[in-house]
């Protein structure tokens, strides 16, 4: 681990793509614009996954698996959505191929193996679930439906960046139908407030809760719900949606149910996901020049073991430790045991800081005959003496520290980087000297929006549901603004 990686500070782009690398999280793959999720990766993928996968089930949800290929009819059926996504649509129109008759060794599309209706790689799933709801919901014995599906979409990008924006990535999509208004937005309130429970408790990272306008909202939405997160460069990162779809997709796939009263109405609807690009936000809000920085509740490995030894003492010396690594398994502490011998120690010590690893536990002869043992943070790099006798619960007590101390440490720098301001040379400047969120009044059009964007390229990332109505004047024309909105640059 000679090679040290770019500073966030020279280069913050360079930092995250050469970091996503050497903590072997992911790599770019074959296919353009496609990656490969490393195991390790990957396993950091798998927990925030099963955790997320419990909180669904736990507000009432059940899993299903919907087809990757929806016919283009069904795609087009709702216009916004079909227009909102046209194109980034990847579109199968043959079935077959064959060898190519001018080039030996060679095949082509068979041009005789045309699809009589073209296939669209699912870019989202609302169409081909709300053609299946049709099937499923006739009575309102039959409501909610709550259903969510795990699964991949593909979105045509050309500018990628790995876990942030690549043409396949992974998900989870939710897709209720409701019998009334009322359930569907209490359903899609709920949903945003497991996503900022997760990304809070979990990935340490503190959001803002709020409501896309117009030019943001999920194309096919009456209301698109968001959790706005903050990355370490000052620019902000869209961590999950939740939208209030009223009854556009059932109007459009004819969803209707019986009423108790034996009259028919179209059901509402729900749609609400996270995807892999929770992993570029737990790098990107809590990595250092050294590498990640996890937090415990989603690390892999929480506590690494490293033996230190002299020449013919390393078997003696893992009788010794074994017990221990045993200890914190029983815990439920994810634990591994570096016992390799082709390594030197400050080698495993600059291995397992670049993937993270929470705890580092470096454990001698001397130090067990001593009754102690010596850790070290990752996350401050400090070391400390535990006592041999009750290290379980030492570190069981200091993985609960980091978790807490890296949420603390985000939420201060979101803290110190959200801005008030009046003017629209101020919110400028803010931007371009400072970065984070700037809260600003504006006149609520989508011309201004529009205007704001192509200047500054500053979104409006939402209106915060915790924020109270506030009188002003919009920054850029002066007109009526009802409350201020919050904007940054953003992923």
């Amino acid at each position: 681990m000679s090679k040290k990686l770019p500073t966030r500070q020279e280069d913050y782009s360079a930092w995250y793509n050469d970091l996503v690398k050497r903590a072997g999280l992911a790599e770019n793959s074959a296919v353009r614009g496609c990656m490969v999720i490393k195991p390790y990766g990957y396993a950091i993928w798998e927990k925030m996954q099963r955790q997320l996968d419990d909180m669904f089930k736990r507000t009432g949800h059940e899993n299903a698996y919907f087809p990757l290929f929806v016919p283009k009819s069904l795609f087009e059926a709702e216009e916004t959505n079909a227009e909102g996504f046209a194109k980034e649509c990847a579109v199968v129109t043959h079935y077959r191929l064959q060898t190519d008759p001018d080039k030996p060794g060679k095949l082509r599309v068979d041009p005789n193996a045309k699809l009589e209706e073209e296939l669209i790689v699912r870019p989202t799933s609302e169409a081909i679930i709300w053609s299946t709801y049709k099937n499923w919901i006739q009575s309102y014995r039959d409501l909610p439906l709550l259903i969510n599906q795990w699964a991949n979409v593909v979105r045509w990008e050309m500018r990628t960046r790995l876990f942030l924006r690549t043409a396949e990535f992974l998900w989870q999509e939710g897709h209720t139908a409701h019998a009334t208004s009322t359930e569907a937005v209490a359903e899609t309130r709920q949903m945003l407030d497991v996503y900022a429970e997760f990304a809070e408790e979990h990935l340490a990272l503190p959001v803002v809760k709020g409501v896309k306008t117009p030019n943001e909202r999920f194309a096919g939405a009456v209301d698109t719900y968001c959790i706005e997160a903050l990355m370490q460069d000052g620019k902000a990162l869209q961590a999950g949606t939740s939208h209030f779809l009223g009854q556009n997709f059932a109007k459009a796939f004819d969803v209707q149910f019986a009423n108790k009263e034996g009259g028919l109405e179209y059901v509402w609807g729900t749609s609400w996901g996270v995807s892999t690009r929770l992993m570029g936000a737990l790098i990107m809000a809590h990595s250092d020049d050294e590498g990640l920085v996890l937090p415990p509740k989603l690390a892999p490995i929480q506590v690494v073991i490293i033996p230190i030894y002299k020449t013919g003492e390393l078997d003696a010396l893992l009788e010794r430790i074994r017990p221990i690594q045993q200890g914190l398994a029983q815990r439920g502490i994810s634990v591994k045991l570096d016992a390799r011998d082709t390594e030197r120690p400050g080698f495993k010590f600059a291995e397992w800081e670049m993937k993270g690893v929470p705890v580092r536990l470096a454990i001698g002869a001397r130090d067990l005959d001593a009754g102690t043992v010596e850790a070290a943070r990752r996350d401050t790099k400090q070391k400390l003496q535990l006592p041999l006798a009750d290290v379980v619960d030492s570190v069981d007590k200091l993985l609960n520290d980091i978790q807490f101390t890296i949420y603390e440490r985000a939420k201060a720098y979101q803290a110190s980087h959200t801005t008030r301001v009046e003017s629209y040379d101020e919110f400028k400047q803010v931007l371009d000297t400072k970065g984070g969120f700037v809260v600003a009044h504006y006149d609520g059009t989508s011309e201004t929006e529009e205007l704001i964007k192509e200047q500054t390229k500053a979104t409006v990332r939402c209106l915060p549901l915790a924020e109270a109505d506030e009188e002003g004047v919009c920054m850029v024309t002066g007109k009526p603004s009802p409350r201020r909105a919050w904007f940054a640059r953003a992923y």
